[in-house]
């Protein structure tokens, strides 16, 4: 849930990284960190957990408009996806506005990308939220993997395999290299601010 200043004339959302343990959310927001220094207000906060870390620090989307002649400020927070870490992953899901979800394009992560959906699925659910009506964008990471010659799933399996119900958009990409995360963020940035606008008729 977006929070509305109305002194500031600032609207709060939150935007959350979501998917299974080493699929490359922390790299995607450790890219946009650097790639978007001048869009990023105060430092990326990290918390260690063993194995895995939560990372958040906030965003202005610059260029995307205003809603009501207000300002939005955006933050940005990953999840640790290991399955021992399912109470923090729910807490970081608490007031989300938006989720990009970043599957693992290797072929040995099948199982535990869709795991990682439904577990998606079932917080969200807990908060009172369907996954259908969340603003949710799909990223394929570690595709350049595909040129060391790992296997990696076809993205019409990964499609098949995770949006076939949900009909989101999608986007391969290499949180690496880069490729495929600002257009990631932007489409779920959009799609947020849609829902936002909508939440925010009354505000004048």
């Amino acid at each position: 849930m977006a929070i509305f200043n109305l002194k500031k004339r600032e609207i709060e959302c939150k935007i959350v990284y979501y998917g299974p343990g080493r699929g490359g959310k922390t790299t995607n927001l450790e890219y946009l960190f650097k790639a978007y220094k001048k869009q990023v207000t105060g430092e990326m906060v990290s918390i260690n957990t063993e194995g895995d870390r939560t990372l958040f620090f906030d965003f202005l989307p610059i260029g995307l408009g205003k809603i009501r002649g207000c300002d939005v400020r955006v933050q940005l927070y990953t999840v640790p996806g290991q399955v021992k870490y399912s109470s923090t992953r729910k807490l970081v899901l608490r007031g989300v506005d938006g989720v990009v979800f970043v599957a693992d394009s290797l072929d040995v992560r099948r199982e535990k990308n869709m795991l990682s959906l439904q577990d998606l699925q079932k917080n969200l659910k807990e908060y009172g939220k369907s996954i259908f009506k969340t603003p949710l964008v799909l990223q394929y990471n570690k595709r350049d993997l595909a040129d060391d010659g790992i296997p990696l799933m076809s993205i019409e399996q990964m499609n098949k395999d995770l949006n076939r119900q949900l009909k989101v958009p999608s986007f391969p990409g290499s949180a690496v290299k880069g490729n495929g995360v600002g257009a990631t963020l932007k489409e779920c940035l959009k799609q947020t601010l849609k829902s936002l606008q909508k939440e925010f008729k009354w505000a004048q």
